[in-house]
């Protein structure tokens, strides 16, 4: 454990060093505060709440904005070691394989989560000062934890291409591969696939298997179809009657989609030579 937390310390200081934790920080907040007072602003016309409206903003933000963040935090996390030279130090140390992905993911999610809340979070205070009613807090706070959990599975897919590569350049080409294959290109070959089949083939059981194959549709379905009268007018009304997936599971397949990948990350660099 103590190995594990000096790792995490240290790339927690190169987040800092580097700007990292300042730049993704004031990239959302930045991205919140503006999706909160442009975003909340045709309410009275579709009868839904401002922090309601919000919600669905910062959940479709967090789509396609917290994967690239966590890809780009990662995709050099163990390639870049290599690149120069410091793996051999590293595990000079006493630390074992396990320890040093275990350490650097604590760190790469601990500036991840930091950025996530203090982003997300200025988007409530915001809320709160023009004197939005903000009973539905809890809705907010679950967004912005499966947010996290969002770029946690990402942040894991990351470290699996580092450690499956040989260079930081072909790490760098995977990773905005898998960005582009998971948050849109999956989606729009599922659309054409129910398109074409027309129900015939995929029922509602298959198309939950596709959506939990999916880390980035499992946080949609969990968000955008979980809030309360508000899924009509984020197009997902029609799969809220069809995915009827409980919570717990699109929770668990989160947390899959980030412990899998990081024993894969593991054995894959046990079994390579420093």
């Amino acid at each position: 454990m103590r190995a594990i937390c000096a790792i995490a310390k240290k790339e927690i200081l190169d987040g800092i060093r580097n700007r990292w934790i300042v730049a993704t920080t004031l990239l959302l907040a930045a991205l919140a505060l503006t999706l909160t007072f442009l975003g909340s602003a045709p309410t009275g016309s579709v009868g839904a709440s401002p922090l309601a409206v919000t919600l669905v903003s910062l959940s479709s933000l967090s789509i396609l904005l917290l994967p690239l963040i966590a890809l780009l935090l990662s995709y050099d996390a163990i390639c870049g070691e290599f690149d120069r030279g410091t793996m051999l130090l590293l595990l000079s140390y006493p630390v074992s394989r396990s320890n040093l992905i275990l350490g650097k993911f604590v760190g790469h999610l601990s500036i991840l989560g930091f950025s996530t809340v203090i982003g997300y979070g200025s988007a409530a205070i915001a809320l709160a000062a023009t004197g939005a009613d903000i009973s539905g807090w809890q809705s907010f706070l679950s967004m912005i934890g499966t947010s996290v959990l969002l770029g946690s599975a990402f942040l894991a897919l990351g470290y699996l291409i580092s450690a499956s590569v040989a260079d930081r350049g072909a790490a760098g080409g995977l990773a905005i591969g898998v960005w582009l294959l998971f948050v849109l290109i999956y989606d729009m070959a599922l659309l054409g696939l129910l398109v074409v089949d027309q129900g015939k083939v995929i029922t509602a059981p298959v198309l939950n298997a596709f959506l939990l194959f999916n880390p980035a549709d499992a946080y949609r379905v969990l968000n955008l179809t979980g809030i309360g009268g508000i899924s009509q007018f984020t197009g997902m009304a029609g799969l809220s009657q069809d995915a009827a997936l409980p919570v717990a599971g699109l929770l668990l397949a989160l947390l899959l989609w980030t412990a899998v990948p990081l024993a894969i990350t593991t054995l894959v660099l046990k079994r390579r030579q420093v």
